[in-house]
């Protein structure tokens, strides 16, 4: 039987990481999400199913797990990973701002693993792509540091719940990993670049971490793929840093 693995948010940036490594490591890939990657290298593209979903709906998620887990497929691992980052003054925020990141950012976890525990098995693995602003506050970014901080106590709480079943539960909390979505994010009035994204990850990177640089998105895929392997297994309930060393703990 192939093992299976879902990656929600999966054709671009963190998501494709993750996506591109678990293929290349011998599981089938089915990755979720609102677009799909025009194109597929030939090595891949027997090893990725791309599915179009919502990760705000429910039934969406359902339909993900029970599609990684037929035609031969048994479901290992679901990585909640799809959601977005917006810098917003308090006083800038605005009903359906706060519902689109809520439903996206944590709610969208709630479905994800709902979903997940009703296919993984023992062994199984559900893997949450957080933040390190699941840890700490900053200005001007209250609404996402809250979906994040929600993640955080998803993840410890899930972890009691299915490790009885077997099943493991952590997050991963990389720090800024420049991506096309983090440089629009950053480029916003509300957020701390002052309109020079490129400029403010040199000083980030310069001045807060204790390796002079920036993670980047594979190394936080290498950190999914340890995870979701019998290396980890006892390892669960885990908030893991994939900082640099920003954020020493």
């Amino acid at each position: 039987m192939k093992q299976s693995v879902v990656v929600t948010g999966g054709s671009k940036g963190i998501g494709w990481e993750i996506v591109q490594t678990l293929a290349r490591a011998g599981y089938h890939v089915f990755s979720g999400s609102r677009s799909s990657r025009s194109s597929l290298d030939g090595d891949l593209s027997q090893s990725i199913t791309q599915v179009q979903m919502d990760a705000k709906v429910e039934q969406d998620h359902i339909n993900l797990a029970k599609l990684a887990s037929q035609d031969g497929h048994e479901l290992v691992a679901y990585i909640n990973n799809a959601g977005y980052s917006k810098w917003r003054a308090i006083e800038e925020v605005d009903e359906n701002f706060l519902d689109d990141i809520i439903e996206t950012n944590l709610m969208g976890y709630f479905w994800g693993a709902k979903a997940a525990s009703r296919y993984l098995k023992t062994g199984g693995s559900l893997i949450n792509i957080s933040s390190l602003a699941g840890k700490r506050g900053s200005a001007n970014n209250s609404a996402y540091v809250a979906t994040k901080f929600g993640v955080t106590g998803l993840t410890q709480s899930l972890s009691k719940e299915l490790g009885p079943r077997g099943i493991r539960v952590n997050a991963i909390c990389p720090v800024l990993i420049e991506s096309e979505g983090l440089l629009e994010a950053l480029s916003e009035p509300s957020s701390p670049a002052n309109g020079n994204p490129e400029s403010f990850l040199k000083e980030f990177a310069e001045n807060q971490s204790a390796l002079k640089r920036l993670p980047t998105g594979q190394e936080v895929a290498d950190l999914v793929l340890y995870l979701i392997s019998e290396k980890s297994s006892a390892i669960t309930g885990q908030s893991i840093n994939v900082d640099c060393g920003v954020l020493p703990n």
